[in-house]
């Protein structure tokens, strides 16, 4: 699938086009949301048809941070109609990556089997190892943009969105929850200090 040309067409894109400042907006999350949404759909034995579709919204999903991060969901979803035709998509199949995109918007509010699976996969790290270290890419980014000042600022937004979140999959719940309790209970204890 990543060597497909619609596939080299967005990687490209957001490999050479994104703006500095964006370090967990990156084409290494594109391609992680990619891989697990690969991981997931197999465990959920979604068809080949639909993971198709999947998988070409996990990589469109945050092309529109080629031009802004408020919003950048319509932006990915105008990308992708524009772009996805030329490589024989037809519209049903692309409102339904659109729809797919759209579920990624937080809050996540996901209406079908897919748009669970691609919620889940893009945040996945929340119930992984390497959380803090995904995290504090975002906590770089989001202080570049302003929407951070400070690190205790960031881990208290941190905990009030872990509160907040739930896996959506029964994959994601089985593999990720335990993980993601610790991951917060380690930040509790951060901003108790």
């Amino acid at each position: 699938m990543l060597h497909k040309p619609e596939s080299e067409f967005i990687l490209r894109q957001l490999t050479n086009n994104l703006a500095a400042h964006l370090r967990y907006h990156t084409v290494n999350h594109t391609l992680d949301v990619y891989n697990t949404a690969t991981m997931i759909a197999a465990n959920e034995k979604i068809s080949a048809k639909d993971t198709k579709l999947l998988l070409i919204a996990a990589l469109y999903h945050d092309a529109g941070y080629l031009y802004q991060s408020k919003g950048h969901e319509a932006i990915s979803c105008k990308i992708a109609a524009e772009s996805l035709p030329q490589f024989g998509y037809k519209n049903a199949e692309i409102n339904q990556i659109c729809n797919i995109i759209t579920a990624t918007k937080i809050p996540q509010q996901p209406h079908s089997q897919l748009e669970m699976i691609i919620c889940d996969a893009d945040l996945d790290y929340l119930g992984r190892n390497d959380f803090f270290e995904i995290g504090h890419q975002l906590y770089l980014e989001m202080l570049a943009s302003g929407t951070v000042t400070n690190e205790k600022e960031w881990n208290l937004l941190q905990v009030v969105f872990l509160q907040q979140h739930r896996y959506f999959t029964q994959t994601s719940q089985q593999l990720r929850n335990d993980k993601k309790q610790e991951n917060l209970t380690i930040l509790l204890s951060k901003t108790a200090v």
